[in-house]
């Protein structure tokens, strides 16, 4: 009879790195079953996903608070999954809030718990470290200094690499599309990619500070047109609607399902902080990166925040190559920010190509594909040996 893997995924982001492990680890091993919680791609990829929790992805206290029951009542459902007898281990991926007490009550039942792609205490809560250790057993690390930082703490890691330079690497882009795109380029466009965000709640708050800098960039230069991706179609819808009779001639293109080939045929790019900055440095496109919190995350942020950069390619670096902005309140400061950050991408030619050389930099020394064959080996021997960790990759960089 073959193991089964119980797969805790809340994260758009993490429902795509999810899905391709299952589909990798499946083709290893045919006799490994996969159910759990996640999203579309990983129903796709023939998971049995008892709860959708993409749907539910939310960042915040406040935001998380009003979800707090229907959180516990999807915990409660995956412990009687546990208490079944029939997971032999369980995987999470990201999504740490609600993942703790699935870890927690994997435990109970002495069901081996694996972190993919895991939270990043060493940007913020370090205390949790403590929580890590207790509940998880091996963490499949996908950023050098975070296997470091876990490792040095006392929790067993493997370096995998990130799944972010499989999908450059490895997902087939829509040519026809492509096509279209950089015919648009050679009549003389220049192409701005608009990433507002994969949670819905990410995407209310930050659209509307991207059309505004939209309509000062359309100003300044007329020739640049917009390719807005969204990740789902009701918010590609939201972000239509928001417009005004007045923008009915701004040139905007909208995308659902798209955002690989909207990212490789963008010259930049405006974003809302998150791991698809790593796809924009693997396909060299420099962006500006934006995230708007509320007033009370921001200060209760300003004590937990260990970094000084949130996002990845800087910290890779050790310094900024994405221009990066965090809005609190008013919304001007925000709207100047990526205009001119966008603007000074469009309108300097020699700054644009600094930051081209930078992240040419960064994608010869990271960006190397590998990590989801990496992880889906680990997860096969670690069912094999019915370890933690097993023994020839434990606390070990992956190749």
């Amino acid at each position: 009879m073959g193991k089964t893997v119980f797969f805790s995924v809340g994260e758009p982001s993490g429902d795509q790195h999810a899905a391709k492990l299952i589909e990798r680890l499946c083709r290893l091993d045919h006799s490994i079953g996969v159910r759990g919680f996640g999203g579309p791609a990983m129903i796709s990829a023939g998971c049995q996903v008892d709860v959708d929790l993409t749907e539910h992805a939310v960042v915040g206290l406040l935001e998380v608070l009003p979800k707090l029951r229907q959180f516990f009542r999807f915990a409660d459902q995956a412990e009687e999954i546990f208490k079944s007898g029939n997971v032999d281990a369980v995987m999470l991926v990201d999504f740490p809030g609600f993942n703790w007490h699935i870890a927690k009550r994997a435990k109970r039942y002495g069901i081996p718990v694996h972190y993919y792609c895991p939270p990043q205490l060493w940007a913020w809560a370090p205390w949790r470290i403590r929580k890590m250790r207790r509940t998880v057993d091996h963490v499949l690390s996908v950023l050098p200094f975070e296997h470091e930082y876990f490792q040095s703490r006392g929790v067993k890691s493997t370096f995998v690499g990130h799944p972010f330079f499989d999908a450059v690497a490895h997902t087939k882009l829509d040519s026809q599309l492509l096509a279209s795109l950089h015919h648009r380029r050679d009549q003389g466009q220049s192409l701005v990619a608009v990433l507002p965000g994969s949670r819905t709640h990410e995407v209310e708050r930050n659209w509307p500070l991207m059309l505004q800098a939209i309509r000062r960039l359309h100003a300044d230069y007329p020739a640049a047109r917009f390719l807005v991706a969204s990740y789902r179609d009701r918010q590609c819808l939201w972000c239509r609607d928001q417009m005004t009779p007045s923008d009915a001639s701004l040139p905007i293109d909208f995308f659902v399902g798209k955002t690989s080939e909207v990212i490789e045929a963008a010259d930049c790019a405006m974003m809302v902080s998150g791991s698809v900055s790593l796809e924009l440095m693997a396909r060299r496109t420099p962006a500006a990166v934006i995230y708007r919190v509320g007033r009370f995350l921001h200060a209760v942020g300003r004590h937990l925040i260990q970094v000084d950069s949130l996002t990845l390619p800087n910290l890779m670096a050790g310094r900024t190559i994405f221009p990066e902005f965090v809005s609190v309140g008013n919304e001007g400061p925000a709207v100047d920010f990526l205009t001119e950050s966008v603007g000074a991408m469009l309108g300097d030619r020699f700054y644009f190509q600094s930051l081209l050389r930078d992240l040419d930099g960064l994608r010869a020394q990271y960006a190397r594909p590998g990590a989801t064959d990496n992880a889906a080996r680990w997860v096969q021997q670690s069912l094999q040996s019915n370890l933690a960790g097993p023994s020839g990759l434990e606390n070990s960089r992956a190749a």
